[in-house]
C-alpha cells in the first residue's frame, strides 16, 4: 500500500519506545481497519494525557494533580525518601506495597556517553528537599548498571555530608532463579549484599 498518510502514521508510531518498523506497520494496518469511534477515542485520550499530566513539583512524579496523590497521602512516612530513576520505577516499587515513604524521581541517570550530566537531572531539587531536615533516610533504588552506579556514587558524595542515613536496595539473584545460570556480576552482588540470618 502506497499512501503518504499511512507512511507518516508508521513513521510516528516507530518513534515510540520499543516500537520498531515492523511493529509500527502492524499497528498502522490495525488502525486502518479499526472502527472510527475507536480511533477518535484513542486520539482524544492521547491529547488528554498530554494536556492533563504534569510533574509533581515536590517529587517529580507524573500526575494529574500537583502535588501528586503519593505526596498528598498523609499516611505516608515523610521521613523515608526513595530515589528512583523514572516514574516507571516508582510504579514498580509501589506495586510491591512494601514501601510506605515518599519518592524523588531523578528523570534519568548520569551518563557522560549520552551527554547526561547531574545538571540534567532533578538532583538540585533532591538536595533542596533534604536540606529541610525532614528526611531521616534516603533509599537509593537505582538500576544496577553503569549509569545507576555512577549516579549512586555521585549522590552518596552529596548526601553523606548532610548526616542523613543513606541506604540502597539490595541486588542479587531473583527468586526462583538458578545459581548455575546467574551471571558473575549478579552473583558477586548477591555475596556483597548478603544478609544476616
Amino acid at each position: 500500500m502506497k499512501s503518504n498518510a499511512f507512511e507518516r502514521l508508521v513513521n510516528n508510531l516507530s518513534k515510540l519506545p520499543g516500537i520498531g518498523q515492523k511493529t509500527a506497520e502492524r499497528l498502522g494496518f490495525h488502525m486502518v481497519k479499526a472502527e472510527l469511534s475507536y480511533l477518535e477515542d484513542l486520539s482524544r485520550s492521547i491529547l488528554e494525557v498530554h494536556n492533563e499530566i504534569r510533574l509533581c513539583m515536590n517529587c517529580f512524579n507524573l500526575s494529574s494533580t500537583d502535588p501528586c496523590c503519593v505526596c498528598l497521602n498523609t499516611s505516608r512516612d515523610q521521613s523515608f525518601l526513595c530515589v528512583v530513576e523514572n516514574c516507571q520505577d516508582l510504579q514498580s516499587v509501589e506495586k510491591t506495597s512494601t514501601f510506605h515513604g515518599c519518592y524523588h524521581v531523578l528523570h534519568g541517570l548520569i551518563s557522560p556517553l549520552h551527554g547526561i550530566t547531574p545538571d540534567d537531572l532533578k538532583i538540585k531539587e533532591l538536595l533542596h528537599r533534604l536540606q529541610k531536615k525532614t528526611v531521616d533516610e534516603v533509599i537509593l533504588a537505582l538500576n544496577p548498571n553503569v549509569e545507576g552506579e555512577a549516579t549512586s556514587v555521585y549522590l552518596t558524595g552529596l548526601i553523606k555530608p548532610l548526616e542523613i542515613k543513606l541506604t540502597r536496595i539490595a541486588y542479587g539473584i531473583p527468586m526462583g532463579h538458578s545459581l548455575e545460570f546467574t551471571d558473575q556480576v549478579t552473583l558477586r552482588k548477591a555475596f556483597e549484599y548478603r544478609v544476616l540470618l
